[in-house]
């Protein structure tokens, strides 16, 4: 087994190893493991205080900021309130100082009552039950030993923990899927109670011992599932569901939420009352001893439990599912599904590995069933619009900004300075007016902005304050918007450093020598500002945005050449030089000019050529550098920008700005919606290389070439088989089929 040994956050105590139900589908007396049969009734003082013990050692070693401990059984009420006091107060004491105790315990709610509930809120335990629906649900299999219903009680426990007394400890209901109950009544049941979470739970089974499936159906607990999703979503999903939230995570790139699902390493280990230390009990249900790692908590610390080899097998992500699972599309949601519904003692067809755990669930076929239908019932609705529409990803980008900008302030948390202060509180009076509203996100939406903020925001998770450019960025952007917007009566204060005062998107006032600095103010008037040093309170320079480069002045340069949008030629930004080749210095005039016409020129190849893509690139881009080398590259942080080098030729720059839009665009789009997940993890071959490559190396080289191929044919060469393999792989999201079948649509005009 290779890989850092994974660290414990979850504590399953078992306190009373009996039941007060004789539930038939219980793993723990009804399955292949009958250790619970030696095991004794109660945990005792000795184990609670090694136990407590081991917690916090193990939350020392390995700087734990919380550890969750669940009383578990058998029924954990069996073992009274004072044993559960004695519980709480040792693990309460053992951890404190050191790791926060969340402190939970599931219960079949039988024995629950005010007295274990005022101990429960004096201890902040949570209380979870077990509750299969409504009653001809629950007493399917939920009944006591005569056969007796058990469905009242549990109700009262219910009713009893949503009193207002005890609702916040209320962790939610349990339910275990039994296809033979009606989807639609058992939801019904539930969301009546208000719970704050539902669990549903598949029998434990596994390959020798496979869950009944009356109608032969493959799928029949996947069908059952999504009755009850589809009920879910039509009372507008009135309580959450863990299994869909998991689902619906994993879909959009995100975690799965879930042991029974997705990939993440096992963090849990089981204490039973005797001491002794076993895997997830779960496992009680593939054979006898299935659990057992032959610790205790009176020899061993859980470090050792941690590197056991069981345990380190449900540790390993893709690397601990079958070779089947691999290679299933599915498998970022699923994870092969729970560990135990692997289990298969000796060889079979769904069992090309051999015995073990090394093979696809038993419910193999309804997890992707469950997978699939919950995708396509929700696509839509989950898909980002900023894949959909360049102007929603320009305003996903805007948003994007104004998101990092807020957080860099609480970050500072009052540490950037009177000119970040003043400048924050003006920023606000800007954006109070219509105009100014709209002129601050113009400014904002400039791509060096957000250069400025991933930087500043850096230095200050770091424990850094801005300085120098960065602490007096802010301070010129509201300047910059002031101006734009026509605010007379709204004097912005601003600093100035090697004699240079750059408003972003306007240009640079020229104060002073050439290494002089200080301090100004930047006012609005007559369609123009005028700047007033604080050293020199009697002088001003007076400046018009649009007035050719001066003494005083030096405007960034607008490319105003039809058929090109107006692009800026920023070569004044102070954070502009965020590409991979250096950016160059301020062009004359007739270089200007020159790129003037070279861009015009190339934007009319790329109108008649791929007016679409025109179209959208006049939308999407603002800004383009001059580089003194290279290809035109985006920038490493916000939209709109293209760095270019030295271009011969209408037709190469028109090549070049093709290029470096779509790369552009996808990774703004990367900013602002996960297109994939767990990048790195599964290698491809492309249809135009030997070498494996990521899954973000496969979609970007296609993306682009598909782009290009509607310019130059031959770019589109495996496209197609490229595209297939990037809809069928493990880590596409739904966005990034989103964005696939976009690219589809585009090339199938050259089709």
């Amino acid at each position: 087994m290779t890989g850092p040994l994974v660290p414990f956050r979850e504590f399953v105590l078992k306190v009373h190893s009996r039941c007060d139900l004789a539930c038939d589908h219980c793993y723990v007396y009804e399955h292949a493991d009958q250790s619970w049969l030696t095991r004794p009734k109660t945990i005792s003082d000795e184990a609670i205080s090694w136990t407590a013990r081991r917690l916090a050692e193990h939350a020392t070693t390995h700087a734990l900021p919380s550890v969750t401990v669940i009383l578990h059984g058998g029924e954990p009420l069996l073992a009274g309130p004072a044993r559960l006091r004695r519980v709480c107060e040792e693990l309460g004491s053992a951890l404190h100082g050191i790791a926060e105790l969340d402190l939970r315990i599931h219960t079949n709610g039988v024995q629950l009552s005010p007295r274990y509930l005022d101990l429960f809120d004096e201890f902040h335990v949570r209380v979870g039950i077990s509750l299969d629906g409504d009653r001809a649900a629950n007493d399917r299999h939920r009944r006591f030993a005569n056969g007796r219903s058990s469905h009242p009680m549990v109700m009262r426990a219910v009713e009893l923990l949503r009193e207002e007394r005890y609702r916040h400890l209320d962790l939610g209901l349990l339910c275990t899927v039994d296809i033979h109950n009606d989807p639609v009544a058992v939801h019904d049941a539930l969301a009546a109670l208000e719970p704050p979470l539902v669990d549903f739970l598949l029998p434990h089974a596994t390959w020798d011992d496979p869950p009944p499936r009356p109608d032969g159906s493959p799928t029949a607990y996947a069908d059952w599932l999504l009755t009850v999703f589809d009920r879910w979503t039509e009372q507008g999903r009135p309580m959450p569901v863990r299994m869909f939230a998991s689902v619906l995570s994993s879909l959009s790139g995100g975690p799965s939420l879930t042991e029974s699902l997705g990939l993440a390493p096992t963090d849990l280990v089981v204490i039973e009352t005797d001491g002794k230390l076993e895997q997830v009990d779960s496992l009680k249900s593939a054979y006898e001893g299935a659990a057992a790692t032959g610790f205790d908590v009176f020899r061993n610390t859980f470090d050792e439990v941690a590197a056991h080899p069981g345990v380190r097998a449900r540790q390993l992500g893709l690397a601990g599912v079958s070779e089947t699972c691999r290679r299933c599309p599915v498998v970022r949601s699923c994870g092969g599904g729970l560990y135990t519904h692997r289990y298969r003692s000796d060889n079979g067809p769904e069992s090309p590995s051999g015995g073990g755990f090394d093979n696809p669930s038993v419910y193999c076929a309804d997890l992707a069933a469950l997978i699939r239908g919950i995708e396509e019932r929700t696509a839509a609705a989950i898909e980002s619009p900023a894949v959909r529409s360049p102007d929603e990803l320009l305003a996903a980008q805007l948003d994007l900004t104004r998101t990092l900008l807020a957080a860099l302030h609480d970050t500072l948390d009052g540490r950037g300075g009177a000119l970040w202060d003043d400048a924050w509180r003006l920023a606000a009076t800007v954006e109070a007016d219509t105009a100014g509203a709209d002129a601050l996100d113009a400014v904002l939406a400039h791509p060096y902005t957000r250069t400025w903020l991933v930087d500043a925001l850096e230095d200050a998770e770091a424990g850094r304050g801005p300085t120098g450019p960065a602490a007096e960025r802010l301070a010129a952007t509201v300047a910059a918007a002031a101006v734009r917007a026509g605010l007379d009566d709204l004097p912005v204060p601003v600093a100035y450093r090697d004699a240079g005062l750059h408003l972003p998107t306007l240009g640079t006032v020229l104060i002073g020598g050439p290494e002089e600095r200080g301090a100004a103010v930047v006012r609005a008037v007559g369609g123009g500002f005028v700047v007033r040093q604080e050293a020199a309170p009697g002088t001003e320079l007076r400046i018009a945005p649009d007035e050719p480069e001066g003494p005083h002045w030096l405007p960034v340069h607008v490319l105003r050449r039809a058929p090109a949008p107006v692009l800026l030629l920023d070569d004044l930004d102070p954070f502009r030089d965020w590409f991979d080749a250096p950016a160059t210095d301020r062009l004359e005039a007739e270089e200007a000019d020159a790129w003037a016409d070279g861009v015009a020129e190339a934007w009319s190849l790329l109108a008649d050529a791929v007016p679409g893509q025109a179209a959208e690139a006049a939308r999407t881009l603002t800004t383009l550098t001059p580089l003194f080398a290279g290809e035109a590259e985006p920038g490493r942080h916000g939209l709109g920008a293209l760095g270019v080098g030295p271009v011969v030729g209408a037709k190469e720059l028109a090549f070049c700005l093709l290029s470096g839009f779509r790369r552009a665009k996808l990774r703004a789009l990367a900013e602002v919606t996960d297109l994939y997940a767990l990048d790195g993890t599964w290698e491809h071959r492309t249809p135009w290389g030997s070498e494996p490559v990521t899954f973000s190396r496969l979609l970007a080289v296609t993306f682009e070439r598909a782009g290009l191929g509607l310019y130059d044919p031959h770019y589109l060469t495996g496209v197609p088989e490229a595209l297939d393999m990037i809809e069928n792989a493990a880590e596409v999201t739904v966005d990034g089929k989103q964005l696939i079948a976009a690219v589809r649509k585009e090339i199938a005009v050259r089709s």
